[in-house]
């Protein structure tokens, strides 16, 4: 009996573990020719309902729970022979596709061939009706990768009248700073957006970076506040003096407050009350109002076509859609080369592959320095059921410099003391160099146009908060739709 329900209990673990395997489906779409994995290719599994490949060509679908003998999965991508895949239960993990030659007269005949500048005019006079800012929900895939890489600090200790604020405690602090940090975070949401307004709501999140890097700085904090209340009184203030510029704070408040809870409380006055479920939605509003079609979008080659060149390069196909192939550059002093793909039909941009040709913005002032470094992306847009584009896929990435060269005093004063009224100062100066990269990657899977009652009733779910990890799990987002992780997340892991 004993034996049975052992026998019984090892049955059951096992179908668990099968179970558990086959709710998602993990493959990699590969060129057949050159073996190389296809970016951004479309994977649809239902009406209106699909992913898109990673840089690595890498997706993961969530597996229907009772699958036909006629379900299948298309695979289309650009210059690429849509492909039918049977939704069979085992599938290869390697998915090819191949090439296709698009010719004009194999896609569509024209009355007359459009020149490269007729095109770009009736994408302009069809922007409006192609992309109409009705209201929405989206069930989308949110990730933000943060890479920080501090180049340079030097600190040059000058003179300290507090006995620990020395030379040796400055380099300690030096010593303490990670010179690379890596940060990153997963979302899986409906986005509800309309004019002027929008809501998130979150269903489940990660956050996966190094805990020992904030451990350090915490330890910092704590050495700092110890040093503050021994030597500091607490009625002063303290003068932060950089050359000519100087600022008071209050002793008190920071003996009040640490510095962690300082920035935590910055972050809570930036982002709401709720710190991660404000700053996703006010990225992603950001990623949203910088779409091309946007009156606030950086990238200007429409409402400033005249300042641009553009090539017909040629004609391909996305998915059952043929489009022009048109590349633009910069014939004046503006900023963006990329390359559009315009729905033959419609004269809707369907891609747009964007990159900087110069730094954005280079603010260089009394030893401090700003540059905005690197600006590309790519973004695809679907039809919804109005006939209308939505996005269904964007990559951004945007790289920063940033650097000090400065002296910086820290001066204690305090009014009620008899005599000199400064008390303590610190002297140095300060060499930093660092550069910050924001990859920002958000996947639609479905688009639902809604009313506005709809959207005035959706609810945001503040009291979800992302689930710390220190290093890749895997099976954090079984049985969720999500964009598989390029190798760099698949292969992190905090340092122990």
């Amino acid at each position: 009996m004993k034996r049975s329900l052992i026998l019984m209990s090892l049955c059951s673990f096992l179908l668990a573990i099968i179970s558990l395997q086959a709710q998602s489906i993990t493959a990699r779409v590969v060129d057949k020719k050159t073996g190389i994995g296809v970016p951004y290719a479309t994977i649809e599994y239902q009406a209106n309902r699909g992913v898109i490949t990673n840089e690595e060509g890498r997706f993961s679908i969530k597996k229907p729970s009772n699958p036909s003998i006629n379900d299948s999965i298309y695979i289309s991508s650009l210059g690429y022979e849509k492909t039918a895949i049977p939704l069979l239960p085992q599938m290869d993990s390697i998915l090819f596709i191949e090439a296709k030659a698009i010719e004009l007269n194999e896609v569509y005949l024209f009355d007359k061939e459009l020149t490269v500048e007729e095109i770009i005019e009736k994408v302009k006079e069809n922007l409006s009706k192609n992309y109409q800012d009705d209201p929405i929900k989206q069930r989308l895939f949110y990730r933000q990768s943060s890479f920080n890489t501090l180049t340079k600090l030097d600190i040059v200790f000058e003179e300290s009248t507090i006995e620990e604020l020395n030379k040796k405690f400055l380099d300690s602090v030096v010593s303490i700073l990670p010179r690379n940090a890596a940060y990153y975070t997963e979302s899986l949401a409906d986005y509800f957006q309309k004019p002027e307004e929008d809501k998130l709501q979150l269903t489940k999140a990660a956050e996966l970076y190094d805990k020992n890097n904030e451990g350090s700085m915490e330890a910092l904090s704590a050495k700092l506040e110890k040093i503050f209340k021994d030597n500091v009184k607490p009625d002063s203030f303290l003068k932060i003096k950089s050359g000519w510029f100087g600022q008071k704070v209050q002793v008190d408040s920071i003996l009040n407050e640490s510095i962690k809870d300082s920035l935590t409380k910055a972050r809570e006055e930036a982002d709401g009350e709720y710190p991660f479920l404000g700053s996703r939605k006010r990225q992603l509003n950001s990623l949203y109002t910088g779409l091309f079609y946007k009156k606030d979008s950086k990238l200007n080659f429409l409402d400033k076509s005249n300042r641009y060149e553009f090539d017909l390069k040629g004609y391909s196909a996305i998915g059952d859609d043929g489009v022009y192939i048109v590349d633009f550059l910069p014939k004046r002093a503006e900023d963006f080369k990329g390359t559009l793909y315009i729905n033959i039909q419609d004269f809707a941009i369907m891609r747009i592959d964007y990159e900087n040709v110069k730094s954005l913005k280079k603010i260089k002032l009394l030893g401090f320095s700003y540059e905005e470094i690197n600006y590309e992306g790519t973004s695809i847009f679907t039809k919804d059921q109005n006939s209308s584009y939505k996005l269904r896929f964007l990559d951004k990435t945007l790289g920063r410099k940033m650097g000090v060269r400065r002296p910086l005093s820290v001066i204690e004063k305090n009014k009620y003391v008899k005599g000199k009224r400064k008390q303590n100062e610190l002297s140095m100066e300060i060499d930093l160099i660092n550069f910050n990269t924001e990859k920002y990657e958000v996947i639609v899977f479905e688009t639902e146009n809604i009313s506005v009652s709809a959207f005035d009733k959706a609810e945001e779910n503040p009291s979800i908060k992302a689930t710390y990890l220190s290093e890749y799990d895997p099976e954090f987002w079984e049985g969720y739709d999500i964009m598989e992780p390029n190798k760099a997340i698949r292969e992190f892991s905090a340092s122990k």
